[in-house]
């Protein structure tokens, strides 16, 4: 019998020693990112790759999007999502305005990844150089499914403009709002994202055209008044793109990093965690990573509540978000 008991506990050590041997459970998330063109689809595929490598178990993809509405939209649909987004987009989803009325998104905050700059931008010789200047002009607004839409159609009724009435609206990502304007067919394209942008560097590289970005810091208290304080006067540098004749006054407003609210702590946890010990690595594949930083992550820092498993992370770096 002592001999029997004896075999038992060898077997059921050897068991639990096979148990932890055994890799984790295979995890897939897709990131879903934007169009190629921008900074969320790099940004997102570093993000793939540190969470594939460092997170056990989880294989991560990035995944081409036509922006936040549709990131947002993908998170609510129930599959293994987190992704890129405006925080004004976000709150549209939290709260089930605009493009969100057939339902409000329960979405969470991972962290706050960097600001997302409005670009509004023409060529010499178009004859736009204010915002009063688009009246008339064949203008893209962004891509369908897009923040940049929606932050677009809000600066353009502050300006008191009418998107559908003074001007022939066309809905371009911004890498094919940049062939467009090449091409002749469009005479501005409003674009949000991180500096430097590829497409608009490869515009403002491009031979014989001299880029024209257009001032429209004014319009922000306006945009604040009617949709909350989402967005700030702000500059993209004189030096960001060739060309460009003097420091660009323009919106800004920060992209976070969300995921639904079911996703289980643990693994909102290790994305976070992973994320901020690699950020170096992101660094590498675009310096906007550099601003992914501690003092970032803080209470009214993003409209859309905190998911648990941040707010557990960033406790432990001395953080407090509640």
């Amino acid at each position: 019998m002592k001999r029997i008991t004896f075999l038992g506990s060898l077997f059921g050590a050897f068991v639990g020693l096979a148990t932890l041997a055994l890799p984790a459970a295979a995890q897939n998330i897709s990131i879903a990112t934007g169009g190629t063109g921008g900074v969320y689809y790099p940004m997102g595929g570093g993000m793939a790759a540190v969470l594939s490598k460092h997170v056990p178990g989880m294989q991560a993809t990035a995944e081409v999007t036509g922006g936040s509405v549709d990131n947002l939209k993908l998170i609510g649909s129930g599959k293994p999502y987190i992704g890129l987004s405006m925080a004004d987009a976000a709150l549209d989803a939290h709260r089930g305005d605009d493009k969100f009325k057939a339902g409000k998104i329960g979405v969470r905050t991972l962290m706050v990844l960097y600001p997302n700059r409005m670009h509004v931008v023409s060529v010499d010789g178009k004859g736009v150089t204010k915002l009063a200047d688009l009246k008339g002009k064949r203008v893209s607004t962004g891509s369908p499914g897009s923040a940049t839409e929606v932050m677009a159609f809000r600066i353009i009724e502050a300006a008191g403009l009418d998107k559908d009435k003074d001007m022939k609206r066309e809905r371009l990502g911004v890498a094919e709002s940049v062939n467009a304007i090449k091409d002749g067919k469009i005479d501005a394209f409003f674009w949000v994202g991180g500096l430097p942008t590829a497409a608009v560097t490869d515009l403002a590289n491009t031979p014989g055209t001299k880029i024209v970005m257009v001032d429209h810091a004014e319009v922000v208290p306006a945009m604040n008044k009617k949709y909350g304080n989402l967005y700030v006067e702000d500059t993209i540098p004189q030096a960001t793109y060739k060309g460009m004749g003097a420091d660009n006054k323009q919106a800004t407003v920060m992209n976070i990093l969300v995921a639904h609210e079911s996703m289980d702590d643990k693994t909102a946890y290790a994305i976070v965690k992973t994320i901020f010990d690699k950020r170096d690595d992101l660094i590498a594949v675009h310096k906007e990573a550099a601003n992914f930083k501690l003092e970032n992550q803080k209470a009214g820092a993003t409209p859309i509540p905190w998911h648990p498993g941040a707010v557990r992370y960033f406790a432990e770096k001395g953080v407090k978000l509640n």
